[in-house]
């Protein structure tokens, strides 16, 4: 059982420092850096799209028999997504002093409702995959490990968009690393419930899963679409589209490392 918690542990440690894979963005001149970002949120619009239609919303039925309790805990992210960020809103409003439709697009350095929205979206993420890994390695070392490869393969274009999407809420390349990190290192909270609890975690995974999948679809189609129509340029549509396409097809070539 020790030689399972180390495996475990060091596995879910490697899977929280792909986190800081946005640390080549430091090197980069902040200009072109705000440059790219454009085409990195469409990028995140494909990936986050991708895995929940792709990949969460699926596991999730295939785990649970009745698929209206996915339905409803899909509905329940997505609505409990869209209260907190009425709740960031209402708290950055307040914090201005703004009535309603009376500020002017809030202050430039302020940071956008879709970051705490991503770090808690992906923290909830984190900690699921740190539950899928501590549950792989007590079945078997063997199944843990290919559990973890799987989850490595799929957070590096995760992690990457997260860190941009953290750039383009207003968070500085130091603080987004840094956040990024921490809320990475959920998933090392995860394998711990799992140590603590056993295996009966695992019957909440599907529930937690569906409501990752809605927290996502919320983000995707209520913060990030609406930033893409904002570009008018027919070029950077084009490629706005392209690098969208691009996300989606990480996803699904992800497939391929399934178990």
């Amino acid at each position: 059982m020790i030689n399972v918690a180390i495996y475990a542990f060091a596995s879910v440690i490697i899977v929280s420092f792909i986190s800081l894979i946005g640390i080549f963005a430091l090197s980069l001149n902040q200009k072109f850096l705000n440059r790219s970002v454009f085409l990195l949120v469409s990028l995140a619009v494909g990936a986050l799209f991708g895995d929940a239609i792709i990949h969460l919303i699926p596991e999730a039925f295939s785990r649970i028999q009745n698929p209206a309790i996915v339905s409803l805990f899909i509905l329940i992210g997505i609505i409990s997504f869209l209260i907190l960020e009425k709740f960031l809103r209402w708290r950055h409003s307040h914090g201005h002093d703004c009535e309603y439709n009376g500020c002017d697009n809030e202050k430039s350095d302020a940071i956008k409702p879709i970051g705490p929205l991503i770090i808690a979206s992906d923290g909830l993420h984190n900690f699921i995959d740190g539950i899928i890994i501590g549950v792989s390695y007590l079945i078997s070392i063997e199944i843990g490990i290919a559990t973890t490869v799987a989850i490595i393969l799929h957070e590096i274009p995760q992690e990457i968009s997260d860190f941009a999407l953290l750039i383009h809420a207003g968070f500085s390349k130091i603080k987004a690393l840094a956040l990024n990190f921490i809320s990475a290192f959920s998933a090392v909270v995860g394998t711990i419930v799992v140590f603590v609890f056993g295996t009966t975690t695992e019957s909440f995974v599907p529930i937690m899963i569906a409501f990752a999948a809605g927290g996502f679809l919320y983000i995707a189609g209520s913060d990030l679409v609406p930033e893409i129509h904002k570009t008018s340029n027919l070029k950077k549509s084009l490629q706005q589209f392209a690098t969208i396409i691009i996300g989606i097809g990480i996803m699904f070539a992800l497939l391929l490392f399934e178990i």
